[in-house]
C-alpha cells in the first residue's frame, strides 16, 4: 500500500512539473523574469518528492541511493536559489547546467540497475539520462546563451523531469529478495 502512495506522489510531481514546463514554454518572458523563483520553488518540491519516494522505496529498489542523493542536492540548490538573489543572478546558468548534468548521470546509472533487474523500459531511462547530460554540457559550454534562453531551457527540463517522474512511477518494481 505504501509503495502505491509513493507512485501516486511521483505521478503528481510529474504532472506538476509538466504543467510548469508548458507554462514556461508558453510564457517565455515571464519565465525569464521569474526564473529563479520558479526554479527554486519547483526544484524544492521535486527534491522533497525524491526524498519521500526514496524513504518509501529504499529497500525495494536497487540504486535508490542515487535518488536520495539527487533529492538532497536538488533541495540544497533550491534553497540557494530562493534565499540568495545576488547569488542566483550570477550563478543560475552554471547551477542549472550542473543540475542537468547530475540528473542525467543519475538517470544513466539507474538505467543499468533497471536493466539488471530485467525491466524492459530501462532504455527509456537511459535515453532520458543521455538527453539530460547533453543539455547540461550545452548549457555548461555557453552559460550566457543558456541564460538568454532560460525560459525555454527551464520549460524543456521541467517537461523531461515530469515525464521521467511519471515513467519511473509506472515501471513495475520488484519485491524485496
Amino acid at each position: 500500500m505504501r509503495s502505491k502512495w509513493m507512485r501516486v506522489l511521483d505521478i503528481v510531481a510529474g504532472v506538476l512539473l509538466i504543467a510548469v514546463g508548458i507554462y514556461c514554454l508558453c510564457n517565455n518572458e515571464i519565465a525569464v523574469m521569474s526564473a529563479a523563483l520558479l526554479l527554486g520553488l519547483f526544484t524544492l518540491a521535486a527534491g522533497i518528492a525524491e526524498i519521500v519516494v526514496f524513504a518509501g522505496t529504499n529497500r525495494i529498489w536497487i540504486g535508490s541511493g542515487w535518488l536520495l542523493l539527487e533529492g538532497v542536492l536538488t533541495v540544497i540548490m533550491s534553497l540557494f536559489l530562493l534565499f540568495n538573489q545576488w547569488f542566483t543572478k550570477l550563478s543560475l546558468p552554471f547551477l542549472f547546467a550542473l543540475w542537468l548534468l547530475f540528473s542525467g548521470i543519475s538517470r544513466f546509472v539507474s538505467s543499468f540497475d533497471l536493466r539488471a533487474l530485467g525491466v524492459r523500459a530501462w532504455g527509456w531511462v537511459l535515453a532520458l539520462g543521455i538527453i539530460l547530460m547533453i543539455a547540461g554540457f550545452v548549457c555548461m559550454m555557453d552559460p550566457w546563451l543558456s541564460f538568454a534562453a532560460i525560459g525555454v531551457t527551464i520549460g524543456l527540463v521541467f517537461l523531461l523531469e515530469g515525464i521521467n517522474s511519471i515513467v519511473s512511477a509506472c515501471i513495475p518494481r520488484t519485491k524485496k529478495f
